[in-house]
């Protein structure tokens, strides 16, 4: 028989050592950079430059403050002060003063007049004082007939003005100076607070 050539068997596997098997996904090779970053993403690699976010800031301040100067509360009405007359009350260091006023209703809708108020300013400082009842308007025109000359029915509080239309009348207010310090008032308002309104009617002379 023909020499028969031994076959090799194969080298005993060494106890402890496991048997190798194909990895399923290629391990890096050697070398190779592996940046968590670069899968996460970044702040510099997300983000728009500086210079974009801050002229977007810009754009947002400037219209804001556009929005809210035009939408800035501003009175629903005008008017004017007519006529002051004064009578000095005998040794009181007081002042009755009758003051006609016009209001005029510039807004779309109805006012009505919640209450109202007079300031009279001077070198001395500054007095308010509401008006008197029109219930006693008779009795300051019997005392101070001056003060009846100009006078027209009084301006009350619930006055309704309807849109585009008027109010006319007469408040009388007190205040606590002398003629001589009336006379030379730096001024005199009459300060209109419609219900519904977070701005008052300013009426100065």
């Amino acid at each position: 028989m023909p020499d028969e050539t031994p076959i090799n068997p194969p080298a005993p596997a060494t106890p402890g050592t496991p048997p190798e098997s194909p990895s399923p996904t290629a391990m890096p090779e050697p070398g190779t950079r592996f940046d968590i970053g670069e899968e996460f993403g970044t702040a510099k690699r997300n983000l728009p430059p500086a210079k974009i976010v801050l002229t977007g800031l810009v754009i947002v301040v400037v219209v804001a403050t556009v929005v809210s100067v035009v939408q800035r509360a501003k009175p629903q009405g005008a008017g004017s002060i007519d006529n002051v007359t004064a009578a000095e009350v005998p040794n009181q260091n007081m002042m009755l003063v009758a003051v006609n006023v016009t209001l005029h209703n510039t807004g779309n809708k109805p006012i009505w007049i919640h209450n109202i108020k007079a300031t009279l300013k001077t070198d001395s400082g500054e007095f308010s004082d509401e008006p008197g009842s029109a219930v006693d308007f008779g009795r300051y025109f019997q005392a101070f007939p001056v003060l009846k000359e100009h006078a027209e029915p009084a301006l009350l509080p619930e006055t309704k003005i309807l849109p585009g239309g008027e109010a006319r009348g007469t408040v009388i207010v007190s205040f606590p100076v002398t003629q001589d310090a009336f006379d030379k008032r730096k001024s005199i308002s009459v300060v209109v607070q419609p219900y519904d309104q977070p701005v008052p009617i300013v009426l100065t002379k």
